[in-house]
């Protein structure tokens, strides 16, 4: 195995410190606050070394976004060798999101920004690994369901996107700031909620 140059490793360091500033802006500010000029400020490089790496703010966010599938796909795995059943696996899951959330490591995006739909959906990596999850996730799913554990009648996709939802749930941030309960206690009852629903 050839060993990187080290022009090539300061490329990939300078990289990764972006996507990781990036990943952090998104997660406290949103996307459509965050600007290319808070992330050249936050790595301390200048906008041209940002340009060789990325075009635009639209390609930042899915370099983070395929970052946090990255990271989702990691915890899958930890999962998929547990001896949890399905749901107990899905609970994980979103008791996971919430956790990043709380880290400031999951990114808040907007969900009717045409210009950055167009971008993560032409973004191979992003593709890859959402499909990958979704699947992976599915199949959870519907075992959890063949086993009578989550209502047979939802549609698997409907259940995969209320997960998906976890990942950015405003409530979360909303009790947080608050500060009437533990952030462990704040998780607890959204990942009970999203599994029990709000019946007594």
């Amino acid at each position: 195995m050839v060993r990187p140059s080290f022009k090539e490793q300061v490329l990939r360091a300078r990289e990764e410190a972006i996507v990781a500033s990036v990943n952090r802006l998104l997660a406290e500010k949103g996307f459509e606050a965050m600007t290319v000029d808070e992330v050249v400020a936050d790595v301390g490089i200048g906008k041209a070394s940002l340009y060789k790496h990325f075009t635009s703010k639209e390609e930042l966010a899915a370099a983070a976004m395929v970052r946090v599938l990255d990271r989702a796909l990691e915890e899958v795995a930890r999962l998929r060798g547990s001896e949890l059943d399905a749901v107990a696996r899905l609970k994980a899951l979103a008791r996971w999101a919430y956790e990043q959330q709380i880290a400031g490591q999951m990114p808040a995006l907007p969900a009717q920004s045409s210009s950055l739909r167009s971008v993560l959906m032409a973004d191979k990596a992003y593709t890859d690994r959402l499909i990958q999850l979704s699947d992976e996730l599915g199949a959870w799913i519907t075992e959890a369901q063949a086993e009578g554990r989550l209502d047979r009648a939802l549609p698997p996709e409907l259940v995969l996107y209320m997960l998906y939802a976890r990942a950015c749930d405003p409530v979360l941030g909303a009790l947080r700031a608050g500060g009437s309960y533990a952030d462990e206690q704040v998780v607890a009852w959204l990942v009970d909620h999203c599994f029990r629903g709000l019946g007594a």
